[in-house]
């Protein structure tokens, strides 16, 4: 799979993952469709994919032996480091720590790190 494909898929993923795991009605930002998502975020999608995927890679397939919250943690991380490379400044909620997410969004970033994990084996 390509990168820019991954990054679909991390962005079809969250997208889901919005609508399965978010309580009520979510913003629009949080649901927009590929074909009009920020240059940016396709960038920081297709990165985060490429990292997930290499690190399941590197992990000879053993990453499905960690928890929801271990993957659900790393895809934050990674995507933390993204909104600081797009953004000098960037909002408190985009930086958040784990600790700090609201549930539907742990949720929705285990989601995203496992149908990255089953399309990379």
């Amino acid at each position: 799979m390509s990168q820019t494909e991954g990054a679909r898929l991390f962005r079809e993923t969250w997208i889901a993952g919005v609508h399965r795991h978010f309580p009520g009605t979510p913003k629009p930002g949080y649901v927009t469709p590929w074909d009009d998502t920020p240059q940016w975020e396709r960038e920081a999608a297709g990165a985060v994919y490429e990292q997930v995927r290499q690190f399941v890679a590197v992990s000879g397939g053993t990453t499905a032996r960690l928890t929801r919250e271990q993957k659900g943690r790393f895809v934050a991380t990674c995507w933390i480091a993204q909104m600081y490379k797009h953004f000098g400044d960037p909002k408190p909620g985009y930086v958040a720590d784990w600790a700090e997410l609201p549930g539907w969004q742990r949720e929705t970033d285990a989601d995203i790190f496992e149908a990255i994990e089953k399309a990379a084996v």
